[in-house]
C-alpha cells in the first residue's frame, strides 16, 4: 500500500511538472509577442530616430534572449526548480533598473521620478500575467514580492538625490485649483503614497492570482488522484470480474443495470478433474487451474470475449455482451478452438489437460445480482443452459466443441459437422447440435 501511494504521488508530481513545464514554454512565446508589439508600439508612437530604435530594439532583443536560454533549460537536464524564479527575477530587476535611470528624453531635464507617473504602471502586470502561465501559485506569488521590491527600489533610488520632494500631504485637505495644479504638475512632486499604494495592488494581485490557481491545482489533483483510484480499483477489481464490468461497476457506483440481448455463450471445464485432484492433491491442481485460466482469459479477451465466472474447473465466458460485437459467434468459436489447441500443445505445472466446451447463441439477461451487501455480475437465459450442456455432451459423444444451431446459423460459411438432434435436459424441444472437425478448425484457424 506504501508503495502504490508514493507511486500515486510520483505520478501526480510529475503530471504537475510536466504542466508547470508546457506553461513556462507557453508564457515565453507569450512574452515574445508582447515584447514584439510594445517594441512596435513605442517606435511608431514616439517617432524615433534610427538611434533610439536601434537602441531599443537591443533591448528587446536581450529580453527576447533571456527568454530563449530559459525556453531551452525548460526540461532539459540542466533544468532545476529554482531556474524559473531566477528569470523572473531577472526580469523584474532589468525592468526596475531602466525605471530607475533611462530618462524618457535625453534632451529633457527632469526628475527620473516623473517616469513612475507615465504609464508604465501596467508592464508589470504583464510580467505577472506570463508568470501565471505557469500553472505555479509559488512563482506567481514570488513575482508578486519581486514587482514589489522592484518597483520601490527603483522608485526610491529616482528620487535619491532630489533636493526637494513633494507629497500629496502637501496639497492639503482642501486645495484650490490652482494649488493642487501647482503641486500636482510640479516636476518635484513624487506622490510616494501612490507608490506605495501601487505596490500594495501589484501584491494583492498577485496574490488572489496565486490563490485561484492553488485552488484549481487542488482542483486538478483532486481529479486526478479519483482517476489514478478508479484505475488501481479497475485494475484490482478485474482480477474478480472482468474488466470492462468492473469498470461499469465503479463508474456506475456498483450498479449495473440487467441488460437483455443476444450473446454467445461459451462454456468449457477440464476433462477428468476430479480424477487429478485425486491424484495430485488439492494445492497442485490449483495451481494448474489458475495456469490454466490464465492462459484462457488472455485467449477469450484477445477475441473480445469476457469471462464473467470461474466455477469450479470451468470457465464461463460471453460474447456480444456487454460490449456489442457483430462477429460474436465466429470469435467465440475462434477462441474456444484456440484453448483446445493450447491445451493439447503444452503442460501446466507439467500437468496436461483436455477440455471440452459447450457453445450456444440465444438471448440472454445480464446484470449485477446479490444479496447481503454482495454482487456478482451473471447471465441468464436458455443460451446459458443450453451451453452448459453442450459441453457436458461432449463427453458421450467423443467431441470436445459442441456448438448448437444458432450459434452455426451465423457462421454460414464455416462447415460445421451435425451430430443430429439431441434431447438435452433443461431444454423443451430436442436441440440440433455440430461439432468441429478438422476441416472447420483448418478453416477457422486460417
Amino acid at each position: 500500500m506504501a508503495d502504490q501511494t508514493a507511486g500515486q504521488h510520483d505520478y501526480l508530481a510529475q503530471t504537475f511538472t510536466e504542466a508547470e513545464q508546457a506553461g513556462l514554454r507557453i508564457a515565453i512565446k507569450c512574452r515574445w509577442g508582447a515584447l514584439l508589439l510594445l517594441g512596435a508600439f513605442l517606435v511608431i508612437s514616439r517617432r524615433a530616430d534610427l538611434e533610439h530604435s536601434l537602441m531599443l530594439g537591443l533591448g528587446i532583443a536581450g529580453f527576447a534572449g533571456l527568454g530563449l536560454i530559459h525556453y531551452l533549460l525548460i526540461g532539459s537536464r540542466y533544468d532545476r526548480p529554482w531556474i524559473k524564479y531566477v528569470f523572473l527575477t531577472l526580469d523584474i530587476a532589468i525592468l526596475s533598473y531602466l525605471m530607475a535611470t533611462q530618462p524618457i528624453f535625453d534632451t529633457v531635464e527632469v526628475p527620473q521620478a516623473i517616469l513612475f507617473r507615465n504609464a508604465v504602471f501596467p508592464f508589470y502586470f504583464l510580467i505577472m500575467a506570463v508568470a501565471a502561465f505557469s500553472f505555479s501559485p509559488g512563482l506567481v506569488l514570488w513575482s508578486g514580492v519581486a514587482v514589489v521590491a522592484g518597483w520601490l527600489s527603483a522608485f526610491f533610488y529616482a528620487i535619491r538625490d532630489m533636493p526637494e520632494t513633494l507629497q500629496w500631504r502637501d496639497i492639503g485637505p482642501n486645495p484650490s485649483t490652482e494649488h493642487f495644479l501647482s503641486i500636482f504638475l510640479s516636476p518635484n512632486f513624487v506622490g510616494t503614497g501612490s507608490r506605495i499604494q501601487e505596490s500594495l495592488a501589484y501584491f494583492l494581485v498577485a496574490a488572489l492570482i496565486a490563490a485561484v490557481m492553488w485552488r484549481a491545482r487542488r482542483t486538478v489533483r483532486r481529479q486526478l488522484e479519483l482517476a489514478e483510484e478508479q484505475r488501481t480499483l479497475s485494475d484490482v477489481f478485474g482480477q474478480y470480474v472482468p474488466k470492462t464490468i468492473a469498470d461499469a461497476l465503479i463508474s456506475d457506483r456498483g450498479l449495473l443495470e440487467p441488460v437483455e440481448g443476444t450473446a454467445t455463450v461459451v462454456f468449457m471445464d477440464v476433462a477428468g478433474f476430479t480424477s487429478m485432484t485425486e491424484a495430485s492433491g488439492p494445492r497442485r491442481v490449483v495451481g494448474v487451474l489458475n495456469a490454466f485460466f490464465d492462459e484462457a482469459t488472455t485467449i477469450i479477451n484477445r477475441h473480445d470475449g469476457v469471462v464473467t465466472q470461474f466455477i469450479g474447473d470451468g470457465i464461463m465466458a460471453t460474447f456480444n455482451l456487454p460490449a456489442k460485437d457483430p462477429d460474436h459467434a465466429l470469435k467465440a468459436v475462434r477462441a474456444a478452438l484456440e484453448i483446445v489447441d493450447m491445451t493439447g500443445a503444452r503442460r501446466f505445472n507439467d500437468q496436461q489437460l483436455s477440455i471440452r466446451a459447450g457453445i450456444a447463441t440465444g438471448q440472454v439477461i445480464a446484470g449485477s445480482v446479490g444479496g447481503g451487501g454482495r454482487q456478482t455480475y451473471s447471465l441468464y437465459g436458455e443460451a446459458v443452459n443450453l451451453s452448459a450442456r453442450l459441453e457436458t455432451l461432449n463427453k458421450e459423444h467423443g467431441t470436445q466443441i459442441m456448438v448448437d444451431s444458432t450459434t452455426v446459423s451465423h457462421l454460414p460459411q464455416v462447415p460445421f459437422h451435425e451430430i443430429g438432434r439431441i434431447e438435452v435436459r433443461g431444454v423443451s424441444e430436442p436441440a440440433a447440435v455440430f461439432t468441429v472437425t478438422e476441416e472447420t478448425a483448418g478453416q477457422l484457424r486460417g
